[in-house]
């Protein structure tokens, strides 16, 4: 059984200046119970700065690095004499094509991920939860790390069980890359361990423009896409049946919304000995 300290918990961000991974900055900044450790971030024009005083903080005295491997490496010796339980912790908001490996080579550093990255498959999902369990590194895959879109995907499946039809819509802002956004999968996902199949089809549909009827899961659900600047996150779920619908939703209107849930999976992942996915495995 790990032991953990009454020591802040070590927190290294990769992203750091990003939408998503400045807002993690400011309230691991902010967190008594957290302290930051390290900022890493791509863009080459911002080496070296105090990510602090880039972000309007204040200075922390903690640089800008680029370097994520050596970052991680560093973050990791740093904290060898604490005990199983105190390790470090990454948290990720970086991109798409990056995340199975940043993910990958935090376990192999002993560095616990908190990955909040979107883009994950199945198959990848799957491999690094078996190396974690293999590492006894304690991880977390989040899609989405609001308490009330957690809400929301439990009345999803409650509501599940009593309509054969319903559809799922997101929509974000127009930066973000992938689609449909690792949420609303997650949603599907969990409304399907019903193992039922949803919108049994009464005519041959035809699309006169690729694409209008959303994405088709195997289990019949189908999920859209809207990009449009102005939105955060937000997403739907419509139920029909004869007679009436039954509309889910849950509207993001700042980024802030999802700091209690960040900060709550760096406060715990170093407890676990596998990998959760999920915000819903936490609270």
């Amino acid at each position: 059984m790990s032991v953990s300290s009454s020591k802040p918990v070590p927190v290294a961000v990769a992203g750091a200046l990003g939408r998503m991974g400045a807002e993690v900055v400011k309230a691991v900044v902010a967190s008594p119970d957290c302290e930051l450790v390290a900022a890493i971030e791509t863009n080459p024009g911002k080496e070296g700065i105090d990510v602090g005083t880039e972000l309007g903080i204040g200075s922390q005295d903690i640089f800008i690095t680029s370097d994520f491997e050596g970052c991680l490496c560093s973050v990791s010796q740093s904290v060898r004499d604490e005990g199983q339980g105190n390790g470090a912790v990454l948290v990720d908001f970086t991109h798409p094509s990056v995340v199975y490996e940043h993910t990958r080579a935090s376990i192999a550093y002993g560095v616990h991920p908190v990955i909040g990255t979107t883009g994950l498959s199945s198959d990848q999902l799957l491999e690094l939860s078996e190396f974690a369990a293999k590492a006894s590194i304690g991880s977390a895959v989040i899609p989405n790390f609001s308490v009330g879109m957690v809400l929301l995907q439990q009345a999803a499946a409650a509501a599940a069980v009593f309509y054969e039809c319903a559809e799922l819509t997101e929509l974000h802002h127009n930066r973000k890359v992938d689609a449909p956004s690792g949420t609303c999968i997650k949603t599907a996902e969990i409304m399907e361990e019903l193992n039922k199949q949803f919108n049994s089809s009464l005519i041959q549909e035809e699309e006169t423009h690729s694409g209008c009827r959303g994405g088709l899961r195997p289990s019949g659900l189908r999920l859209h896409s809207i990009r449009l600047p102005g939105l955060v996150a937000h997403q739907e779920v419509m139920f029909g049946a004869p007679g009436e619908t039954y509309t889910l939703r849950h509207d993001t209107i700042d980024r802030a919304a999802y700091m209690p849930g960040v900060l709550l999976t760096v406060k715990k992942v170093r407890q676990l000995e596998t990998l959760v996915y999920g915000l819903e495995r936490l609270i």
